[in-house]
């Protein structure tokens, strides 16, 4: 196994553990137990992330990040939704 084969299957474990939790807010609506300060630091993590391997030229980081940074920003999305409702 290569090193960029490696990467693909790393970047698929870490990319689709965010599935369930996607899919679990989705299904619940309720974001009250997810910290909101996690999503913001994790989203921005993961769009650093993503420049990193664009700098590099790296398919595997770029492709895990992306996918990783659109499913962590559903929650955040929804997160910050939540908040606003609240606030009312």
């Amino acid at each position: 196994m290569n090193a960029e084969q490696l990467g693909y299957i790393a970047a698929l474990l870490t990319t689709g553990s965010f599935l369930p939790q996607v899919l679990h807010t989705l299904k619940s609506r309720d974001t009250r137990s997810i910290s909101l300060a996690m999503y913001l630091m994790f989203v921005t993590g993961t769009l650093l992330w993503l420049l990193y391997g664009w700098h590099i030229g790296s398919v595997p980081v770029m492709a895990a990040n992306l996918i990783t940074m659109l499913l962590a920003s559903i929650i955040l999305v929804m997160k910050l939704r939540q908040l606003w409702q609240n606030r009312d």
